[in-house]
């Protein structure tokens, strides 16, 4: 049996590696190896997981120093000489092991106002948006967004500029400014500033990561030229 040896963050953000020996197995994910790790060889290890099917994004971590999904990623794609290594997500304050605090990510989601305002209330009908209309043309794939943390971790912009709002956040209030249904007038103002859209440095590094393919690199394209036209005609 072919062996897999595997480097795990243990600790907090000042923690280390440790090394454990993995058997190897057909299509074994790497959320595989670390519950194998966790249940078999050392059962403090701490790490997130849900649904195991790419459908939450709890289960993100850093694989050979990308941020990844590990339900859905595979050994055999990763795993060169049979060695992985596999930490928490960047960009984030280390919990415990794997863990990460993503409150900076939902507090920078907040910040971008990346909340539904409707103006609508029980008693009235619900608000139509057509599938085809060009608005939501603009946002079909942005609205897909899970928010995983996994362009969050990736962006360089985010480890150098703590108070960038980041590719999730910004994607988010994309999605909501080409909202028919939405009432929030001060939303594309509180992308705007320093931290916000204009702070996107054009890596695309977001985009070449995200495992549902959007692209938030053409999201936030889209609130710069948004931004700079209600700058000109003084809106914000």
């Amino acid at each position: 049996m072919t062996v897999l040896q595997v480097k795990v963050w243990r600790g907090g953000e000042s923690g280390h590696y440790q090394e454990f020996e993995v058997p190897r197995f057909e299509s074994q994910s790497v959320l595989d190896v670390v519950t194998y790790i966790q249940r078999s060889l050392d059962p403090t290890l701490s790490y997130r997981f849900a649904c195991r099917v790419g459908m939450c994004g709890s289960c993100a971590m850093t694989v050979n120093g990308k941020a990844r999904w590990t339900c859905r990623t595979h050994v055999a794609k990763v795993a060169a000489a049979d060695r992985l290594e596999i930490a928490p997500l960047a960009n984030l304050p280390v919990v415990k092991d794997l863990v990460t605090d993503m409150s900076p990510f939902f507090e920078k989601w907040a910040a971008a106002h990346g909340r539904f305002q409707g103006g609508r209330t029980r008693r009235d009908d619900f608000e139509r948006v057509p599938p085809d209309s060009p608005q939501r043309g603009l946002v079909d794939e942005a609205i897909e967004c899970i928010g995983c943390g996994i362009c969050y971790s990736s962006c360089d912009v985010v480890s150098w500029n703590a108070d960038y709002l980041g590719p999730a956040a910004l994607n988010r209030a994309w999605t909501l400014v080409n909202d028919v249904r939405d009432t929030d007038q001060t939303r594309l103002a509180a992308v705007a500033g320093d931290a916000g859209c204009h702070a996107c440095h054009t890596q695309m590094t977001c985009t070449e990561r995200c495992p549902k393919q959007l692209s938030p690199t053409a999201s936030i394209a889209g609130l710069k030229r948004l931004a700079l036209a209600a700058a000109l005609e003084g809106e914000i």
